[in-house]
């Protein structure tokens, strides 16, 4: 039987059980505000003239919309440009982290190898250190091979994320034995095995891990600003700042607007998998 701040015979009270509405109405309300004000109010401002911003910035269309902030972004300031290099860095950086995460969790999880309770050991310790330790010896890295002002210099380091490894990990190590064990008896090797069995059972984390790459390369800026110092192949999170002094604020919100489209997309398209798949519940029970 569960139990709570209130018992199920208090609960039935008229004047609790409409207090307790009252109160999660207004913590619902106050989550929404919170979470969807800051997006509602940059999609109103990114068609909204720079004098009705200044003036009554909460204000809804005060003297009427204007679509043209739009055109003029993706035009004069160039952030169709921009916004391909993002995309380009987010897939690829995707694709890494999503092969190393998979092929090192069934490694860890599935495979068992001697020495994986030690590399598991490893990999957690790895978290424990500051990214910014790391920064300048792969910097170093990526310089003396060569790999300044490519996409490449985004995309390699991006795979050793510790976190990714684990979840996955946690979640291989969750999955039905008897399957596995089915699949080997009917002569799958262990390629066949992961790419027809465990990666068709794992989409749910694999979704969950897809969209922290995306979102988490999508907003980082100091790595990129680092490594692509030439503007032709910057992303939107480095170029942005950098424009900001001239261009006109009605234009840089709808820039803003702009580079937010796709990581809410993917919000909205993988929100089932964070809140009805149990896929990091299932991760961190293991």
């Amino acid at each position: 039987m569960s139990r709570g701040l209130i018992s199920p015979s208090e609960r039935a009270t008229p004047a609790i059980r409409r207090t307790v509405r009252a109160v999660q109405t207004l913590l619902l309300g106050g989550l929404l505000l919170a979470g969807l004000g800051p997006v509602l109010w940059l999609a109103k401002a990114a068609i909204t003239p720079t004098q009705d911003t200044l003036r009554t910035p909460l204000a809804i269309f005060p003297t009427g919309v204007d679509l043209t902030n739009l055109v003029t972004a993706w035009t004069r300031v160039e952030i169709g440009r921009y916004f391909l290099n993002t995309v380009v860095i987010a897939a690829g950086s995707w694709l890494v982290q999503l092969v190393v995460a998979t092929t090192a969790g069934y490694a860890l999880a599935i495979l068992r190898p001697r020495y994986g309770k030690l590399v598991t050991a490893v990999v957690l310790g790895t978290l424990f250190v500051p990214s910014i330790v790391l920064l300048v010896p792969l910097y170093l890295t990526v310089v003396r091979t060569g790999m300044i002002n490519t996409f490449w210099a985004v995309w390699l380091p991006a795979g050793a994320s510790a976190f990714n490894v684990v979840l996955v990990q946690r979640f291989f190590a969750n999955l039905p034995r008897e399957v596995l064990e089915a699949a080997r008896v009917d002569g799958a090797g262990p390629a066949r095995v992961f790419w027809s069995v465990v990666l068709p059972l794992s989409r749910p984390i694999l979704g969950v891990v897809s969209v922290f790459a995306v979102v988490a390369s999508w907003k980082d800026f100091l790595w990129p600003l680092l490594v692509l110092p030439d503007p032709a192949v910057q992303p939107l999170s480095v170029r942005l700042p950098a424009l900001q002094r001239y261009v006109e604020l009605d234009v840089f919100l709808a820039a803003l607007a702009i580079s937010s489209v796709i990581p809410v997309a993917l919000f909205l398209v993988f929100q089932r998998l964070f809140l009805q798949s149990g896929a990091l519940e299932g991760a961190v029970k293991g």
